[in-house]
């Protein structure tokens, strides 16, 4: 590991961690609560190519108990270490995996990530997927959360149509892009913009 690797391993963690976790908990919470609406979300550096949004999730939400998938393209040593130091989660295979990190496409299949079961349907994965921006919505959301509809920009429809079918199995989402997050959570029904 290079010193640049090594510290950036240390670097970029909460500076005041029970306040900016708690914030960064509540815009978590606030953004599943609320499919589709973007919330703010700050708190952590972490190491290049992963966003202040990504990072701060992983820091809040993960711990040594919870299984960390790095799809390629943002695995590296560098972010193993940081995630390993600031957390102890250990990083596993997508199918033991609690939580995912990567782009859409270098997330799919979705039928690898834990969907729960019908005695534990919270026994399933969270993805945390990074875009490059929250741009128009081409998607309407329906479901628990939302007053009539709610809109958002999703990468494609019809997975997330499949996902909503095996409810209350099924995937729940974060969408990350620079210092933002929204989420969509499986109980949401999502049809494709008019």
């Amino acid at each position: 590991m290079s010193l640049q690797t090594c510290t950036a391993v240390y670097a970029g963690g909460f500076s005041n961690p029970p306040v900016t976790a708690a914030h960064a908990f509540r815009a978590a919470m606030n953004a599943m609560a609320r499919p589709g609406q973007i919330q703010n979300i700050s708190g952590a550096i972490p190491p290049a190519g992963v966003s202040v949004a990504a990072g701060t999730l992983l820091l809040t939400l993960c711990d040594p108990e919870t299984g960390v998938y790095l799809a390629p393209g943002l695995d590296s040593d560098a972010l193993r270490g940081w995630l390993t130091f600031h957390t102890g989660a250990p990083v596993v295979e997508a199918g033991q995996a609690d939580f995912a990190l990567g782009t859409w496409d270098a997330l799919l299949p979705l039928a690898r990530f834990r969907a729960g079961t019908a005695e534990y349907p919270d026994r399933s994965a969270t993805l945390i997927v990074e875009v490059p921006g929250f741009g128009p919505p081409n998607a309407v959301l329906k479901g628990p959360g939302i007053k009539g509809t709610a809109q958002m920009q999703l990468p494609e429809i019809s997975a997330f149509r499949n996902n909503a079918v095996l409810y209350p199995l099924g995937v729940d989402f974060f969408f990350t892009a620079g210092a933002q997050v929204a989420a969509l959570p499986r109980s949401t029904q999502v049809t494709a913009e008019a």
